[in-house]
């Protein structure tokens, strides 16, 4: 047995776990971790859960999984480098229930043996250092701690003073397999777009894409059959939050103007979606021509100045004063004779 301030050190040095759910998330946590903030996966996804543990121990690392009225146990082994690595598959990510599920890796520690164990024929959990082996409580069968009560119960048990195993923690949640369609709305003949979605899918996992009229059928040999559509795989990357993201690209110079389907199903896991979408045709864009503008030449009368000639102020002739004057006397007398 370890006295108490070494083996808490221990602890800290032994054992670490990862729970890597694809390739590119992985999450690195230390013994008694808490369960928060736990990764969701969906069914059909694999699970691996990998780490280090220092001092190869003979028997391997024990390994537990908690669901809901789920319990599994099973050991792994450490290789040369101390790493160790439990999977669980697709098949049986495939048959677990939607919820949260709790994962501790047991190591045996000094003794080389596990100190608290599972007792299949009772189903009960032991604590060997106890007498000669005392029950801690009912894991399974009637009257069996639920989750995740059962998880609680193991970790104080195995953190108990005459224990000298120690063990490290971590969780997932498993949900049904989603595939989401945005809203696709209408389209022109040749117009190139994207179709996008999201899914609980891990990332790198591949899904099919279909887009059929929705007026094409099957047609026997003879018959000529016109096909409208595209098919095509893609694959799941990072998205935001809970859900990945998908995309696929349409060329829609081939398409005709109709009704379609688009359909996203998983390749691996078994999930599917559909939504429907138009294809029309756009009237091509009118460009307005501007009216011809019309010059219209009036002719007008040419209008010629006729310039004003002002009358010139002339002296009368020196034969006309004379003669005017003649006169002018000559009745000048007639009058002054009748007087």
């Amino acid at each position: 047995m370890i006295h108490a301030p070494v083996r808490t050190s221990v602890i800290l040095f032994i054992l670490a776990v990862m729970l890597v759910i694809s390739p590119v998330a992985a999450i690195s946590l230390s013994p008694g971790s808490s369960f928060s903030g736990a990764p969701a996966i969906a069914n059909g996804d694999p699970v691996y859960i990998h780490g280090i543990a220092t001092g190869h121990p003979r028997d391997g690392l024990q390994v537990w999984l908690f669901g809901n009225n789920y319990v599994k146990i099973t050991t792994v082994s450490t290789n040369a480098d101390n790493s160790y690595e439990y999977q669980l598959t697709s098949a049986d990510t495939r048959a677990l229930s939607s919820g949260q599920y709790f994962v501790l890796i047991q190591h045996p520690m000094m003794n080389g043996q596990f100190d608290i164990y599972y007792d299949a024929a009772t189903g009960r959990v032991i604590n060997r250092q106890l007498g000669s082996g005392t029950a801690i409580y009912q894991l399974t069968g009637a009257g069996s701690l639920q989750t995740p009560a059962s998880a609680s119960a193991l970790m104080q048990a195995i953190s108990s003073q005459n224990i000298d195993d120690t063990f490290a923690t971590t969780s997932f949640i498993v949900n049904p397999p989603t595939a989401f369609i945005y809203p696709v709305g209408d389209h022109g003949v040749g117009e190139q777009f994207t179709i996008e979605g999201s899914t609980n899918l891990a990332v790198g996992d591949s899904l099919m894409v279909d887009i059929t009229s929705s007026s094409f059928k099957p047609t026997s040999k003879t018959q000529g059959a016109e096909f409208s559509g595209a098919s095509g795989s893609v694959k799941v990357v990072a998205g935001t939050g809970s859900l990945n993201r998908w995309s696929f690209p349409v060329d829609a110079s081939g398409f005709k103007p109709d009704e379609y389907i688009v359909k996203v199903s998983g390749m691996t896991v078994d999930v599917t979606g559909s939504t429907l979408f138009n294809i029309v045709v756009i009237p091509p864009t009118t460009v307005a021509t501007p009216s011809p503008v019309i010059t219209v030449q009036t002719s007008l009368p040419v209008v010629t100045a006729i310039p004003t000639v002002l009358p010139t102020t002339t002296k009368a002739p020196a034969s006309v004063m004379v003669i005017f004057s003649a006169v002018s006397l000559a009745a000048m007398a007639i009058i002054a004779g009748r007087k």
